[in-house]
């Protein structure tokens, strides 16, 4: 890491931070993106199973994408933890896939600066079981799959 991306949050409520961080995201519309710039410092990283991007504005487009190709998209935060420079939310993401409702569920790892934004936002869930599973063809795929690679052989 880089000097100024391993300094510590020293006098930053950093439960304050991740909670501001949690309320932007159930919150988050297609008009509200613009204030992940209050929210992460400009050269800001962010890593989910398809994205891997630095700086502000490359995430902002990451979710204006997300409104431009999904139905319905939102966050619920299920769990909140932080300990010194650092958070982990648990979430629930709600969006529409064919007139149906679908629940991702990961957790997301923030790194915080010395002012309280975001340095580091690794997003950690399982693309295989939570979306492609869902999908005609590749769907019937995955789950043939798991079961083939599970200890129990079922």
């Amino acid at each position: 890491m880089a000097r100024e991306e391993s300094a510590t949050s020293a006098g930053v409520d950093v439960a304050a931070a991740a909670e501001r961080v949690a309320q932007f995201y159930e919150t988050l519309t297609r008009d509200s993106i613009s204030g992940l710039a209050a929210l992460y410092a400009p050269a800001a990283r962010f890593k989910d199973p398809f994205n891997e991007v630095v700086g502000v504005a490359a995430i902002e487009r990451i979710f204006a994408h997300m409104f431009a190709t999904v139905a319905a998209p939102r966050f619920v935060i299920t769990t909140r933890i932080a300990e010194s420079e650092q958070a982990m939310l648990g979430w629930d993401f709600f969006l529409q896939l064919r007139g149906r409702e679908i629940v991702i569920r990961g957790v997301t790892h923030l790194r915080f600066n010395a002012a309280g934004k975001v340095l580091l936002h690794r997003d950690y869930w399982d693309a295989a079981e939570e979306l492609y599973a869902r999908l005609p063809v590749i769907g019937g795929v995955m789950r043939w799959l798991r079961r083939r690679l599970a200890a129990n052989g079922d």
